[in-house]
């Protein structure tokens, strides 16, 4: 199954990659593709919107969080 979710970046500040993955990996493990980018500190985000849509049509889930970026971007299944 895959996932949308958020990888880490970044040392001292959280910096996330939205990315597709494979639910068996690791949170810093492979991705299948790098879909977004989030930065908590400074309330950014960055989404790749068509391909989200793709992911979320093929059946990914988003975590908790990642849905609600999505939601806030007003970004719909």
């Amino acid at each position: 199954m895959v996932k949308l979710r958020l990888k880490r970046c970044g040392r001292k500040q959280a910096v996330y990659r939205i990315v597709a993955i494979d639910c068996r990996f690791r949170r810093e493990g492979r991705d299948l593709r790098k879909v977004g980018f989030y930065d908590p500190i400074k309330n950014q985000t960055y989404l790749n919107v068509p391909v989200i849509l793709y992911f979320l049509e093929k059946g990914a889930q988003p975590t908790g969080t990642v849905q609600d970026i999505l939601n806030k971007a007003e970004i719909k299944k």
